[in-house]
């Protein structure tokens, strides 16, 4: 029974650890192309509070450590430049806004709580990754661009879509980007550039020409606006995941119990049998056990 017991703790300690791991590698993601704003969110803010002065956002990239944009409510003024500086805000919800962003503004972004100057839990991170479509001209050729610059790995996908003849252009794919070189009179609206961020399911069709945002096709991706009363994806895996942990952990807690309850029973009828029996067991025949010996 001890042992039994012992099972059972070390099962629900091992999914309480799933499930810590769980929600903790999921971060918020985001696809936004260049030019455009975007709102990043912290899901960790504590409260209350008064101008977001607990709110701390920090920002690092592949090349870069973290440097301080939001200081307890403040725009920061250490390491980043004004031009970065002014197109920094923060919301009442304590999310921050990026304001014309550059490829320069993809990384990772962590919002930290502080009280009485000490950080209250874990942070709250987002990922950025920014897609932009630099073009270039020679004699009568243009060759367009669509490239995804991300924090780290790339986990995107990037095709040229082009609604007219395919002889007119010439497509070159690349590991996270792409490039389409075509005659300079032709009509730039029959393409589109596809992004799929195959982590989140979203999917992004961005005009050739600057004014477009990317208009969404896929699914809503993980940290995304889901309409009212849809389970984003990331929730849904750790519910399933919690789900699959907690039958696993009931199925075998009722094995073990099983078959604990049947070794004791088996252990009781043994030793009843062998009690009426004691004495009585003879052997008639070398090779042939008596009937008391084949009921064991």
């Amino acid at each position: 029974m001890v042992e039994f017991r012992r099972i059972n703790v070390t099962l629900v300690v091992i999914l309480l650890l799933q499930f810590t791991a769980v929600t903790g590698q999921i971060p918020l993601s985001f696809t936004v192309r260049a030019g455009h704003s975007v709102t990043l969110p912290c899901e960790n803010v504590i409260k209350p509070q008064h101008k977001c002065d607990s709110t701390t956002w920090l920002y690092s990239s592949f090349r870069r450590t973290f440097i301080e944009l939001i200081n307890l409510g403040r725009i920061g003024t250490n390491g980043i430049s004004k031009a970065k500086s002014d197109r920094l805000s923060v919301t009442e919800e304590c999310s921050l806004v990026v304001n014309n962003i550059t490829r320069e503004d993809a990384g990772r972004y962590s919002c930290r709580q502080f009280r009485s100057g000490e950080q209250q839990g874990p942070d709250s991170q987002v990922l950025l990754s920014v897609i932009y479509m630099p073009q270039d001209k020679h004699n009568d050729m243009i060759t367009l661009y669509c490239a995804v610059v991300v924090y780290k790995e790339c986990h995107h996908t990037v095709k040229w879509v082009y609604e007219g003849n395919l002889n007119d252009v010439e497509i070159i794919p690349a590991t996270c980007s792409s490039r389409v070189t075509f005659a300079s009179h032709l009509d730039q609206k029959l393409l589109k550039c596809n992004v799929t961020d195959t982590e989140t399911g979203e999917t992004l069709l961005c005009d050739a020409g600057p004014q477009s945002s990317g208009q969404k096709t896929g699914s809503t991706p993980a940290g995304r606006n889901d309409p009212p009363g849809q389970v984003p994806d990331w929730l849904r895996l750790i519910i399933v995941s919690v789900g699959l942990a907690s039958l696993i952990i009931i199925v075998v807690t009722v094995t073990i119990w099983t078959r604990a309850k049947g070794n004791r029973a088996q252990t009781d009828d043994n030793a009843v049998h062998n009690d009426e029996d004691e004495g009585v067991v003879t052997y008639e025949n070398v090779g042939e056990p008596s009937a008391s010996i084949r009921l064991h």
